[in-house]
């Protein structure tokens, strides 16, 4: 939340405008507060959204950081936390096997679009500049958002260590596609072979007859990522455990939300945070894969997998 190309500012959350007095700001914050609060009948996930905010620019000192961090101050803003990694000291654990390239395709994309968008003979110095993307329309923050959770989760799944093999950005092209059909990350694992889907919808999401709901999904994610997941089983001869959707920690209530099988596959919604275990321990009905025969599905992914 906050930190997000597709969610809304701290000031947005409290209705107020970046350049709002303190005595304004405070009251907007009791006032958002009291409409929000479930005693009242208001939504948790938002009363929860209210705090945080008000914790970002509550204060001068961390209202004059926020608003340097995310583009809202005259000075140049410096890169938006999460949106480029940081450096980390070297680790030299072994990690999973990888191959392709985490969000490559969706950033490329955005880069071309948002130049594009800016018009002809513009120079934009920096594409990532929080208030360029902030202008930008909700398709290109979408796809840059989308970008950033590929990327996040292919940490994530690094980590897992030498028994793990990934591939990301797969080509699975369905009859009646949209021309980027694709699945984010595949993962094989002991507990099992997972495709992997990274979204980042700007917000709270809800759960309707085993898809995933709201006023800012677009689509039918679910049931897009088992037709593509159907695709490459049929090219790979492999078959799949189960489907996993990883959403931003604040996104969801649960850690962990079981669908149950959807069209006969294990499907879960998962936190970011939760997600190593989750792999490890394997996705709930998934079968796990064990001897020679987890060297056999890589053999026969590596054969069949194509990038976008």
């Amino acid at each position: 939340m906050f930190d997000s190309p597709l969610s809304a500012s701290a000031y947005d959350v409290l209705g107020v405008e970046p350049t709002t007095d303190e005595e304004s700001l405070r009251r907007a914050y009791r006032l958002r507060l009291r409409q929000t609060h479930p005693d009242t009948g208001g939504d948790a996930a938002v009363f929860v959204q209210v705090q945080r905010a008000w914790e970002l620019v509550g204060t001068s000192a961390a209202r004059a950081a926020y608003d340097r961090g995310h583009g809202f101050a005259d000075a140049p803003a410096p890169e938006w936390a999460g949106w480029r990694a940081p450096a980390r000291p070297a680790d030299t654990r072994p990690k999973a096997r990888s191959h392709g390239q985490p969000g490559g395709w969706r950033r490329e994309r955005y880069l071309t679009l948002i130049r594009e968008w800016a018009g002809r003979g513009m120079t934009i110095d920096d594409p990532y500049d929080p208030a360029l993307v902030r202008s930008a329309p909700r398709e290109l923050r979408r796809m840059l958002a989308d970008a950033l959770a590929e990327e996040a989760t292919a940490r994530v799944v690094s980590e897992l260590g030498m028994g793990y093999t990934v591939w990301h950005d797969v080509a699975a092209p369905v009859r009646g596609g949209t021309g980027d059909d694709k699945l984010d990350h595949i993962v094989l694992s002991p507990s099992g072979l997972y495709a992997v889907l990274s979204e980042d919808f700007g917000g709270p999401i809800g759960i309707r007859r085993g898809e995933i709901t709201g006023d800012a999904v677009p689509g039918t994610p679910v049931a897009d990522l088992l037709a593509r997941m159907r695709v490459l089983a049929r090219a790979a001869g492999v078959r799949f455990g189960g489907a996993v959707i990883v959403l931003p920690d604040d996104d969801l209530v649960q850690a962990v939300t079981d669908l149950g099988r959807v069209r006969g596959t294990p499907v879960v919604l998962v936190a970011r945070g939760a997600l190593s275990n989750l792999l490890r321990q394997g996705v709930p009905g998934a079968r796990s894969i064990g001897g020679n025969e987890i060297f056999d599905i890589r053999t026969r992914l590596q054969q069949a997998v194509r990038f976008v």
